[in-house]
């Protein structure tokens, strides 16, 4: 497998930063009881490299065009009312910066992706510390390069999928930085398409109609250290390449179609040292191939994987599962997919040498999963006495679950990850 390489992703994104030493830049105060009350006058008279400082206050406009080099900063959380009837800012200029504003009320429309901010065909910006409420598409990016998203809030109430927008929107974007976000109420919380070499980390994606974070198209990518929490669904992650997804926690995203994950189509992956706690489906994978899974921990879902057809050359190592309903369902044999070396709660065998793993293989597909997949209803009987019997002769004598699905070396210990692994 290709060892995914992100070393030259977004770290040209802090150069640009020094581009606020403009010669004869100045600054240029904003306020309701000014002389300059208006925002869209200010950007309008001011030159390149200047700074609006804009004080605390209520400023109702919208459609504000940012042409030039500009940094917009906010003292005190002003407050920019889009009043419903608009976007509020439209950045077409590389080298701005917007920080520090509350940006509410941009206005729901059928025909337009509206948003709160909105940067096209633009490089080295800086969104940072806002705070955006009701605003369809809160961030929205578009043919944009180089630029930080960081440590805003986006809050919306949206109430379908048709009539809302998503958080943080990237399309056709390179070398993006997402961090530090807190996203509840969209339609998605992050949306990625055609955004490649970004780097989502330290986000919080939160009650989100349809995904926490859903990409498609997009390569290079890393996701690190974020939260998914009680979403329509976590994450889909869809027609993508060399993607690393490490230290994030996907829990409580429930529903007769939710998961954790979603990975369809994907190649050449890295997924370790994640937290799936009490989805419905920890991962579904469809079609996905050559992926490394490992030091994740599945606790208290629904299924823990769920494997469909097409997934081959996968390796699934270090791994705990805990308590889960089921740990695994597959609709294929299981070729050339690896499950040696995992924690499994429900194992129990034997360690006669005590080397901390076990001296029996593991088969981790239960006849009763495989009865669901077959006939759903019977999913019914899962708590039954009438269960445990078929699980156990299956156990004993398989005869339906997939012969190629097995763990060769289980650990004994749920602290796998610090024990050496011993294929029988």
């Amino acid at each position: 497998m290709k060892k995914i390489n992100l070393n030259k992703a977004v770290l040209l994104i802090p150069v640009w930063l020094c581009f606020s030493v403009w010669l004869g830049a100045k600054n240029i105060d904003i306020c309701p009881a000014c002389k300059l009350n208006s925002i869209k006058k200010a950007v309008e008279m001011a030159s390149p490299g200047d700074k609006l400082m804009i004080l605390s206050g209520l400023y109702k406009e919208r459609n504000i065009l940012i042409n030039k080099p500009l940094v917009l900063e906010g003292l005190g959380k002003p407050i920019i009312d889009g009043e419903g009837a608009g976007e509020i800012l439209i950045v077409a200029s590389d080298r701005v910066a917007i920080r520090g504003l509350q940006l509410q009320n941009v206005g729901l429309s059928y025909t337009e992706d509206r948003a709160g901010i909105r940067i096209k065909n633009a490089r080295d910006f800086e969104i940072r510390n806002n705070r955006l409420i009701n605003t369809f598409f809160g961030i929205y990016l578009a043919y944009a390069k180089n630029g930080i998203v960081t440590d805003n809030e986006l809050y919306a109430n949206a109430k379908d999928e048709i009539s809302s927008g998503n958080g943080i929107h990237l399309w056709y974007c390179k070398n993006i930085l997402i961090q530090k976000n807190r996203v509840k109420g969209h339609r998605d919380g992050i949306y990625f398409e055609f955004a490649d070499s970004c780097k989502i980390i330290q986000n919080h994606s939160e009650k989100n109609i349809r995904y926490g974070l859903h990409f498609m198209f997009s390569n290079d990518d890393s996701y690190s250290k974020n939260v998914f929490l009680d979403n329509g669904a976590g994450v889909a992650v869809m027609f993508s390449r060399r993607i690393e997804m490490f230290d994030n926690q996907f829990q409580k995203n429930w529903g007769g179609a939710s998961y954790g994950m979603l990975l369809k189509e994907i190649y050449d992956a890295q997924i370790y040292r994640n937290l799936f706690l009490e989805n419905t489906i920890g991962i579904h994978l469809e079609g996905a191939t050559r992926i490394k899974y490992f030091d994740n921990q599945f606790k208290n879902n629904g299924w823990a994987l769920k494997i469909t057809g097409g997934c081959v050359e996968n390796s699934f190592t270090r791994n705990q599962f805990i308590g889960n309903s089921f740990d695994l369902s597959i609709q294929s044999e299981g070729i050339q997919n690896s499950f040696d070396g995992n924690y499994w709660s429900e194992y129990s065998g034997y360690d006669l040498d005590r080397d901390g793993v076990g001296d029996v293989p593991y088969r981790p597909v239960k006849l009763i999963s495989y009865m669901v997949n077959q006939t759903p209803e019977a999913l019914v009987l899962i708590r039954s006495f009438f269960v445990d019997i078929l699980n156990f002769s299956e156990k004993v004598s398989p005869v339906f679950t997939p012969a190629n699905v097995l763990d060769n070396a289980p650990f004994i210990y749920p602290d796998c990850k610090k024990r050496t692994f011993q294929k029988k």
